[in-house]
């Protein structure tokens, strides 16, 4: 298994923190791969040095090199980026340039207040990315949060329409498979499936099983009628995986729809983590 580089994006808050700090979430990484991290924080490009008694630029550097350290103690290769703008636009910048191989980003999710969060960085990089990004949830609502799902991957729930993206999801698995142990299989039939007749949609369920137990998976199947981003939420909550993977845009032909209204829902309210995969950059 090569050597894979990740971004991972913090503003510094106790949130980040316990992201950063989850020696569980590490060695999922370190397990699919992962030895480089690339640690990315953004100055918002509407605070300005000058401003008196605030040297945001200088506080983020300091507040890096204690996770640095934290990192590079978990066994990583480390470097550090603080950079000015927008954040989603600035971290899909870095991970262009460095050529990482995943994208992590921490949300504590929907809610009243924190949804301006995820509206500005989780979602936008949702809809933006062209490497595959994880959402990894962390709690809200307390005074030291903790990520929801003390694992990464261990129980992985794959929502698929069979779709060339939804493949390109599965493909993941030849590396996600290092740090999983089971893996739920979700279709969601709605009025406008064209997938195919009961039988036709099990048969191609049952590929999916085959090609899983060839990696030494354990798989269950789940197909499920209604609207496709409720059925997945559902699911979600009946089987309580540690991540939801599931491909972007899907069928969509229209590049600046992006993530399209499942993939969005999904990403928005799932309770656990989302790990999403775009299509390549020149779809």
């Amino acid at each position: 298994m090569t050597g894979k580089s990740a971004v991972l994006a913090t503003d510094l808050s106790t949130a980040s923190e316990s992201m950063v700090e989850s020696e569980t979430g590490l060695n999922c990484l370190s397990r699919i791969g992962v030895d480089r991290v690339h640690l990315v924080t953004v100055v918002p490009s509407n605070v300005h040095s000058g401003m008196p008694g605030i040297d945001f630029e200088k506080r983020r550097k300091r507040g890096l090199r204690r996770y640095r350290s934290t990192v590079e103690a978990a066994g990583f290769d480390v470097e550090t980026h603080v950079v000015r703008g927008t954040p989603h636009r600035r971290i899909n910048g870095i991970a262009g340039a460095v050529g990482a191989d995943l994208i992590l980003v921490g949300s504590r999710g929907k809610s009243p207040l924190e949804n301006r969060v995820i509206g500005s960085t989780a979602r936008n990089l949702a809809r933006t990315t062209v490497v595959p990004l994880l959402v990894d949830r962390i709690e809200r609502g307390v005074d030291e949060p903790e990520t929801v799902r003390r694992h990464l991957f261990k129980r992985t729930l794959f929502a698929t329409d069979f779709s060339e993206n939804a493949e390109r999801a599965f493909e993941t698995f030849e590396y996600l498979r290092h740090a999983t142990e089971e893996v739920t299989l979700v279709h969601v039939r709605s009025p406008k499936d064209d997938t195919g007749d009961e039988d036709d949609v099990e048969a191609r369920l049952g590929d999916l099983v085959d090609r899983l137990d060839g990696w030494g998976l354990e798989a269950r199947t789940d197909v499920r009628r209604g609207d496709p981003a409720a059925e997945i939420l559902a699911a979600e909550r009946e089987h309580e995986p540690s991540t939801l993977l599931l491909g972007s845009r899907g069928r969509s032909r229209l590049r600046r729809l992006l993530l399209g209204s499942v993939s969005e829902e999904v990403v928005v309210n799932a309770a656990g983590n989302v790990f999403l995969v775009p299509p390549p950059r020149s779809a």
